[in-house]
């Protein structure tokens, strides 16, 4: 039971990110916010793959950063100072933790909501394989 209550092992955790009150300028500029998130991936520690940013007409930023581990996102509403950002992060060596730290720093947002997410609960045979590969 243990591991149903995400108390045990995962195969990785999920951060949804809400950040509100942030400023405009900064979700609209599409440079900023792939510098921004390839620094976040990296403070993860996780491998970055590829990344694709888009920016919309006339405002809004959309983007990805692919990781090795999974990815890191973000969506924003300039004209309501929005960001939806999420940070998927597999192994025991990354931490999304650290990603939002980055993202917290850059974008200064007034308020931010914070769920997280153990993807991949593993239970029985499954938990055993993982436990002894990881002994």
């Amino acid at each position: 039971m243990r591991e149903l209550l995400g108390l045990g092992v995962g195969l990785g955790r999920h951060l949804i990110i809400e950040m509100y009150e942030c400023r405009p300028e900064l979700l609209d500029d599409v440079d900023y916010l792939r510098e921004v998130l390839v620094e976040a991936a990296k403070a993860t520690r996780s491998t970055i793959l590829w990344f694709r940013f888009h920016k919309f007409s006339p405002q809004g930023v959309t983007g990805i950063v692919t990781v090795a581990e999974s990815h890191l996102s973000i969506h924003t509403w300039p004209e309501y100072g929005y960001a939806a950002v999420d940070v998927f992060t597999c192994g025991s060596r990354t931490d999304p933790w650290r990603a939002l730290e980055v993202i917290r720093e850059a974008l200064r947002p007034g308020r931010v909501s914070v769920l997280e997410i153990r993807r991949g609960i593993l239970v029985g045979p499954l938990l055993e394989e993982v436990q002894a590969q990881r002994a």
